[in-house]
């Protein structure tokens, strides 16, 4: 049907407004990236404490969640060093590993609900998730060359060091989002997916493999929360319910600290490498499934729900994820934990607090600004122009 006043076409339908994009971390964006159309429907109070508020407004509480997930991160890499000879530290480091990185996977799930295959967002993965990932893997890869004292570490693209896994599987979670919301049980399937992973030792080391298909359930599982999801475990009795699940979650972790290897929380290996039988695997992944989810919840339960101190820093947790891993490795290639005192109560506690304070400082607006290079470059030399965006300029007056 052509307009009565500008018969056959001879004036065109304006173009749709541009989309007003905001800056995000590419490890959870914020709920600004997301259209409306795309955040679950939330009514009430639900809908403005749950990030499906005004467009362009970020929510604290996903903020304040990405910021602890991150310093948990920092802290368990400095309890690693520490744990040979602690069993306290043992099992806090296998405490924290169950539900820091569950907890960021869940909430970038839940901020890749809108994901699709428009070129927008394709730009935005690649500037945002490829591209720091090759930068990193080669800046990782000569600082282990040099700092390190090994000349010969290869550089590959296909086998991630470190930290890097953790792009790798954005970028590859991301990519199969539109098939996950196609299917009729994605979670299910998601987690069959992660068990057969777990008891499949010829999957090998690329791409760390392991790690993206059985942290998967997490990010599949995020990808179907809806706002009201994140307002039950806030409730106040769930806050009350996890102080005693924290509590025999530790003393849990404490016992298991001598009898079982942290390795399986790496989720990196199957159970035949881990020297484990194939049916451990799928006790082991189903398990702590389950318990990654009950702590995560509790997590959850106690992350402040308003503006605090640290909020901004929860746009640049990415920045302290990938920056804070240069000091990581090299606290190991240095000998700081060489040192008798480290070893110590108090020591220990000294390191902790440290490391706290270092991400704290790696994701703050300034660094972010010094590091935007690298983490969240716009390259649009490298790609073509939006026919829709090309057309919308020309109309424009």
């Amino acid at each position: 049907m052509t307009n009565s006043l500008y018969p056959h076409g001879s004036r065109r339908t304006p173009l749709p407004p541009a989309a007003v994009t905001s800056l995000q971390d590419t490890a959870a964006p914020s709920p600004a990236s997301a259209p409306a159309a795309a955040t679950p429907p939330a009514t009430g109070q639900a809908s403005a404490r749950a990030g499906a508020g005004k467009p362009g407004q970020r929510d604290a509480f996903f903020d304040n969640a990405k910021y602890l997930a991150i310093v948990f991160v920092a802290m368990g890499h400095c309890w690693e060093p520490l744990t040979d000879g602690s069993r306290s530290a043992e099992a806090l480091y296998m405490f924290v590993y169950t539900f820091h990185m569950p907890a960021f996977i869940i909430i970038s799930g839940y901020f890749s609900r809108s994901f699709d295959m428009r070129p927008d967002r394709l730009r935005r993965l690649i500037t945002g998730v490829a591209v720091p990932y090759i930068l990193f893997e080669i800046a990782y890869t000569l600082f282990k060359r040099t700092a390190g004292g090994d000349p010969d570490h290869p550089f590959s693209l296909l086998d991630p060091w470190f930290l890097t896994w953790f792009l790798v599987a954005l970028f590859v979670w991301r990519l199969t989002t539109p098939l996950w919301k196609i299917i009729r049980w994605p979670v299910p399937v998601a987690l069959a997916v992660a068990v057969l992973a777990s008891v499949s030792p010829d999957i090998g080391d690329d791409l760390d493999l392991q790690r993206v298909l059985q942290f998967l359930p997490f990010f599949v599982l995020g990808l179907f929360m809806k706002p009201e999801h994140f307002q039950l475990v806030r409730r106040r009795e769930v806050r009350i319910l996890s102080v005693p699940i924290v509590a025999a979650a530790l003393v849990l972790a404490y016992w298991a600290a001598p009898r079982m290897t942290s390795a399986w929380f790496y989720h990196r290996d199957s159970a035949q490498e881990l020297g484990a039988p194939w049916w451990a695997g799928v006790v082991m992944t189903l398990a702590l499934l389950g318990c990654s989810l009950v702590l995560t919840a509790c997590f959850f339960a106690w992350v402040p729900r308003r503006k605090m101190w640290f909020t901004v820093l929860g746009a640049g947790t990415l920045y302290g994820y990938l920056l804070h891993g240069f000091l990581a490795k090299g606290s190991r290639f240095w000998g700081w934990f060489d040192a008798d005192w480290v070893h110590e109560p108090y020591g220990q506690i000294a390191v902790t607090v440290i490391a706290a304070a270092v991400v704290t400082v790696l994701c703050t607006p300034p660094v972010q600004r010094i590091f935007r290079f690298a983490m969240e470059p716009k390259m649009e030399w490298a790609f073509k122009k939006d026919a829709t965006q090309l057309a919308r300029a020309r109309n424009r007056p």
